[in-house]
């Protein structure tokens, strides 16, 4: 699924990522890397301690974990926002705390465990940009019930 979404983002795309530890979401990432910027695929891992990590592409995508930090102010302070405008494709983990950092177009993602390996996955648009985004993503992923809000 990752890489679906992947082939279908582009420059400006912010996917917040939400769910518990170990829910699956920088398994998500990677997919979404291995389209959007193929070459750095196999560097893909947890930003958790260095709470942002760059993957160079055709188009660079920005993986951001947040779980360590614990206020808007605190992302605010690391130069977030130079990110949003960079032209690529930020991802962010733990994106609850960006507050009113939150861009006002994005897809978000919510990772709930279902048992063993599976996941409940919703997605939810919130935006112009992003409910485009959703609905051709919705035409390609079969595997999965959609319900677009």
């Amino acid at each position: 699924m990752g890489q679906q979404l992947g082939s279908l983002a582009t420059r400006g795309t912010f996917i917040a990522l939400h769910g518990e530890l170990g829910s699956g979401k920088t398994c998500f990432t990677r997919g979404v890397v291995a389209t959007a910027a193929p070459e750095s695929a196999h560097l893909v891992a947890s930003p958790t301690f260095a709470i942002m990590n760059e993957y160079t592409g055709a188009i660079p995508v920005y993986h951001f974990d947040f779980y360590r930090l614990s206020s808007c102010h605190e992302i605010a302070e690391l130069g977030f926002e130079e990110y949003l405008h960079a032209g690529g494709i930020c991802i962010a983990e733990w994106s609850e705390r960006l507050g009113e950092l939150l861009p006002p177009d994005y897809l978000s993602i919510t990772f709930e465990h279902a048992g063993d390996d599976q996941r409940h996955i919703i997605f939810e648009a919130n935006g112009s940009e992003s409910e485009g985004l959703l609905t051709q993503f919705a035409t390609l992923e079969k595997t999965v019930i959609f319900s677009l809000t």
